[in-house]
């Protein structure tokens, strides 16, 4: 599998901020996030990048941040996680049958990667996936992720429209399934309910099953 190295450079934008954060947060991870890989998984959820003070401190996707107190909740409420999430990523924490990644690996300036840095993040994502043999669903959190995993299939994107709860054949073997990210603007605003986000992991579960 192909992970962007820490210091990745591709992204001339992104390399200028995480210099920035370097001098500022000179302890923090500040560099390209590896995913939480399971190789036998066969769920992968997609979201869009790290979080300047969550995982591009902690150096673990959706660890230190809202969206990650709402993910990693929800799938130990749904039997995908052991352990027990803290939000500096030191504790015990293990993913059951699922893997996390990110559709852009640098924290991108206010959270918007531009479409070249999505692009150019393409092939990790395409080799993330490509290494899980098991992979059945991939949960898309959020517009950027959904396109992105259209993008690494080659297929049309208008014939993938991205919505809450819409569920898509990738392959005859992988489906994707799309959820508004969790982030807390998202939460906050009532754009994704608790009970929305269950109904994902409950049809994720579903769709195993058959």
């Amino acid at each position: 599998m192909i992970e962007p190295d820490k210091n990745c450079s591709k992204c001339k934008r992104l390399k200028k901020f995480r210099d920035i954060n370097i001098k500022q947060y000179p302890n923090w991870f500040n560099g390209a996030v590896p995913s939480i890989i399971n190789k036998n998984s066969e769920i992968l959820i997609v979201g869009l990048a790290p979080g300047l003070n969550g995982a591009n401190k902690t150096g673990r996707p959706f660890t230190g941040d809202y969206a990650g107190l709402t993910l990693f909740h929800t799938l130990k409420k749904h039997g995908l996680l052991k352990g027990h999430y803290k939000e500096d990523g030191n504790d015990n924490l293990t993913l059951k049958n699922c893997s996390i990644t990110n559709a852009v690996r640098c924290v991108p300036p206010k959270n918007l990667p531009k479409s070249d840095e999505i692009k150019n993040c393409e092939n990790f994502l395409k080799s993330t996936i490509s290494y899980h043999k098991n992979l059945r669903v991939i949960v898309a959190l959020g517009l950027i992720s959904h396109k992105s995993i259209i993008a690494t299939f080659n297929l049309k994107q208008k014939d993938f429209k991205f919505g809450h709860s819409n569920k898509y054949n990738l392959t005859e073997k992988i489906k994707l399934l799309d959820s508004y990210h969790c982030s807390r603007y998202n939460i906050n605003t009532k754009r994704l309910s608790q009970k929305m986000f269950d109904e994902i992991f409950i049809e994720t579960k579903k769709i195993l099953l058959n």
